[in-house]
């Protein structure tokens, strides 16, 4: 459903704090800290689960699933399939040091 990945970039892409999301879902911000220390697809309750991504969904949010499209159009962030580490650190290195 969400991970807990998903669940810090929504949050931060609002802009918006641990409490204030907690607020904006209708959960305690126990649950809001909880649910982003997970690992992985975040497990509770499906009724909290369903108040989270209501909440995010109405302030904007699309959570698009492994492997789906997104249709809905406007800006976003999208996470590509993993790039070998390599790349990365490349990606991450100063121009001047190449």
């Amino acid at each position: 459903m969400i991970t807990a990945a998903q669940l810090r970039a929504a949050r931060a892409l609002l802009g918006l704090d641990q409490r204030a999301l907690a607020a904006l879902s209708g959960l305690s911000l126990p649950t809001i800290q909880r649910m982003e220390a997970s690992d992985g697809v975040i497990r509770g309750n499906v009724d909290s689960l369903m108040k989270l991504v209501g909440g995010l969904e109405a302030a904007g949010i699309e959570l698009i699933a492994e492997g789906a499209v997104s249709d809905a159009g406007g800006r976003g962030v999208r996470l590509r399939v993993q790039m070998p580490a390599q790349s990365i650190l490349a990606a991450r290195r100063p121009a001047e040091e190449e």
